[in-house]
């Protein structure tokens, strides 16, 4: 339940050309006793960052985040008990952040508005339990920081010769500060965060330093990563040092051309005494750092800066390791992408000019990111958010969530404001994150919770889906995005994929029907259960008769096979055909990835289920361009947005839009968690639990871990010649399904278990 505040959200009363600073200076109460509590709440138009006594409050960064703003501004709270002292000045700086810094791939800025503010309330509760109550008001002054200017995208210029926590003491005397204005605001919009906050996560050293051609100073981190630098360093004052991000090096030099408009370029300003650097008003996606303005040794660069790693603060919970290093290194590469694409919300890229929450991306992942880690609180935030934007967009579902491309020229894919007009535009995978974000959640954790709170936004789809469908009952118009990213599609139009996009999007929105229909049927609306199967059926009879002929799929592309054979449109025979198909697709490519966004995550799958495992296998194992394997021969350390980002020569793909962090082509780690690891669930929440591991590609043993909602499941395997033998750790409460070659299937309860097949 959201709180109720007097606060007032303020900004500056003057434009000072820096991140502004806030303060308000108050004593105790007194004649009521000691302080037995004190909680104060903050957030922002922007970014807060709040301090009390001097002391910051917390070690949360990037907050409030970026939310749905002209609908759900969230708070933070904080436990500050032991930071009040009897005479106490609580401050604030403000960053522009989402709110109103760059945003999208356009250039724009302050899309939702040009003036950072913030509000807080510190609530200090007595022991005779009165409760003082200090909020953000007209009584508060602003002053200048040190801070002289800061952008997620461009980065951020600190000043250390302006650093001075005078402000932050008590009875300071602060000649040049003003007052500050009240801004009109709508607390209807607070709401408290449903999902975790963002945090430092880890220090990185550099791996190497040294002089590029040009001249510059060169500083690998040997990992991909999302954050920023800390940097300590002694020098004149006014010396400047610039440090400019990237995620590759291109001919020896930092590869900035993949950013297109982002700086990604932080500036520091030396004092003349020993300055710390870090700043926590951007971040950049990066393993490459150029320093320019560097007059030290290369070894005492080495002991002064860190990659600091931000992201998400989410609870592991969820492993896998084999006997290909390879293997290894491609599930690490999807791990790494997910920690870096999930800072507050889960967005496509975290460098360039864009780091947007594209529907379709997560949609295909969110399977896996539920098992490596929990992001139930996480998404549900997130849904939120979705639904909030769809419900004031007629219906339609934006296709970036929060939705910031209504503010730009992108026509097509833009939701339109007000009333529905009665048509219905469906640009489906990425709106079917709708339905499918929650399915993954309720599968993974087994709380009806997700699906009730979410269920007044995937209806509502479910019928702009039969609304959508053409008189034959297939999707036949519109704008599709398809197989996004088909390895064959030119590099400037990734939309254009060798899978019919029609094709493609009634498959999708025929699971979205489908998975409609099962959230009614399990929430209790047995009459909107029968209605969208209804909808399911008719999508499904369309599929077959009108892309369906003699054993092949409209456009006889492996994607087509991929989504018709997993999603559950084959009849039986067909079926068995399609699986064969997709085989012979696949072997003609050379054991290629030949699929997009759409179909990578279920080739695999599809693979192994219609009997053909040796070519899922191959598949996967392909080393050469373009497969899942080749980045990783390649130095990758996170997964591409491209399979081939980077060409073989090592130059850049020349594509408009080339990222190296992308998580979409990451939803294989399903698979190698199923199907190589062998963990499963047969039930939501793992309360019945599939140990089925199915060898292959000469791989000699594996072992899959997950932290279920009962505990601790985990499957371990080794071939020993023709001998597969099998340990297997099952929760409490919860009864297991094994199935082994050559072997009956067995049920077994909770414990550990051995088998031999």
């Amino acid at each position: 339940m959201a709180e109720l505040f007097g606060a007032a959200m303020i900004t500056a009363d003057t434009d000072r050309d820096c991140a502004p600073l806030l303060r308000r200076e108050f004593d105790l109460d007194t004649g009521h006793g000691e302080v037995t509590g004190a909680v104060l709440f903050g957030t922002a138009l922007g970014l807060c960052e709040l301090v009390l006594n001097g002391e910051p409050v917390t070690d949360d960064v990037l907050t409030p985040g970026w939310s749905s703003y002209e609908w759900r501004v969230r708070y933070a709270r904080w436990e500050v008990t032991g930071l009040v002292a009897e005479h106490n000045v609580l401050g604030i700086r403000v960053g522009n952040g989402w709110y109103a810094g760059h945003l999208g791939f356009f250039g724009g800025r302050a899309l939702y508005g040009a003036t950072r503010c913030a509000l807080a309330e510190l609530r200090i509760t007595f022991a005779d339990g009165h409760i003082q109550t200090i909020g953000t008001g007209a009584d508060w002054q602003s002053g200048p920081s040190a801070v002289l200017a800061d952008d997620l995208y461009h980065g951020q210029t600190i000043d250390a010769r302006l650093i001075d926590d005078t402000w932050t003491r008590a009875g300071a005397d602060l000649p040049g500060w003003t007052g500050v204005r009240v801004v009109e605001f709508d607390h209807e919009r607070l709401t408290p965060y449903l999902g975790p906050p963002v945090t430092r996560q880890e220090d990185i050293v550099p791996q190497r330093i040294w002089t590029a051609p040009s001249g510059t100073i060169l500083v690998d981190f040997g990992q991909n990563l999302v954050g920023w630098i800390r940097m300590r360093v002694r020098g004149r004052a006014g010396e400047q040092l610039r440090l400019r991000h990237a995620e590759v090096l291109e001919h020896g030099e930092l590869a900035v051309r993949p950013l297109r408009t982002a700086r990604a370029t932080d500036t520091f300003v030396l004092s003349g005494g020993d300055d710390t650097f870090e700043p926590t008003f951007t971040f950049h996606g990066f393993r490459y750092l150029e320093v320019a303005g560097w007059t030290g040794t290369t070894d005492a660069l080495g002991d002064a800066i860190r990659a600091v790693v931000i992201g998400s603060r989410l609870d592991r919970i969820g492993a896998f390791e084999c006997s290909d290093p390879l293997l290894n290194r491609l599930h690490s590469n999807i791990v790494w992408s997910m920690r870096g694409n999930f800072v507050d919300l889960p967005t496509d890229c975290p460098q360039r000019d864009e780091r947007l929450g594209w529907t379709g991306d997560i949609a295909v992942f969110a399977e896996t990111a539920a098992y490596l880690y929990d992001v139930d609180l996480f998404l549900r935030d997130w849904l939120l958010d979705l639904a909030a934007e769809q419900r004031h967009a007629g219906g339609q579902v934006p296709v970036v969530v929060p939705d910031c491309l209504k503010f730009l020229d992108m026509a097509s894919l833009r939701p339109s404001p007000g009333a529905d007009s009665g048509a219905a535009p469906v640009v489906a995978l990425w709106n079917d994150a709708v339905c499918w974000v929650p399915w993954a959640v309720w599968e993974a954790y087994g709380d009806l919770e997700v699906l009730r709170r979410q269920y007044d936004s995937t209806s509502p789809y479910a019928r702009r889906i039969a609304a959508a469908l053409s008189e034959r009952g297939l999707l036949e118009s519109g704008t599709q995005l398809g197989d996004w990213l088909d390895p064959t599609a030119p590099p400037d139009t990734p939309q254009h994929s060798k899978a019919d996009p029609y094709v493609v999007a009634t498959a999708c929105v025929y699971r979205s029907a489908r998975i409609a229909a099962q959230a009614a049927h399990l929430l209790g609306h047995p009459g909107d259960a029968a209605e969208f199967t209804g909808l399911a059926d008719r999508i499904r009879l369309a599929f077959t008769m009108f892309h369906v002929s003699d054993g092949r799929i409209t456009s006889d592309a492996t994607s087509v096979y991929a989504l018709a054979i997993c999603l559950g449109l084959l009849d039986a025979a067909d079926r068995v055909s399609a699986g064969d198909r997709l085989a012979e697709l696949t072997a003609a490519a050379g054991h290629h990835i030949t699929t997009g966004f759409a179909g990578t995550p279920f080739i695999l799958r599809a693979l192994t289920e219609t009997g053909h495992r040796d070519t899922a296998y191959r598949l996967l194992r392909q080393q050469d361009c373009p497969s899942w394997l080749y980045p990783v021969t390649m130095g990758a350390t996170t997964m591409w947005e491209r399979w081939d980002s980077m060409l073989p020569d090592g130059t850049v793909n020349p594509g408009e839009m080339t990222s190296f962090n992308h998580y979409a082509f990451g939803a294989v780690g399903a698979w190698l968690h199923s199907v190589v690891g062998g963990l499963g669930a047969l039930e939501p929440g793992y309360r019945t639990i599939l140990v089925a591991p199915r060898p292959g590609g000469d791989i000699t043993w594996a072992r899959a871990e997950l932290r279920t909602p009962h505990g601790r499941a985990e499957v371990r395997w080794e071939l020993d010649g023709g001998t597969l033998s099998v340990t297997a750790t099952i929760p409490e409460g919860t009864t297991a399904v094994v199935r082994l070659p050559g072997r009956d299937e067995v049920t077994v309860s909770a414990g550990q278990h051995r088998f031999t097949a």
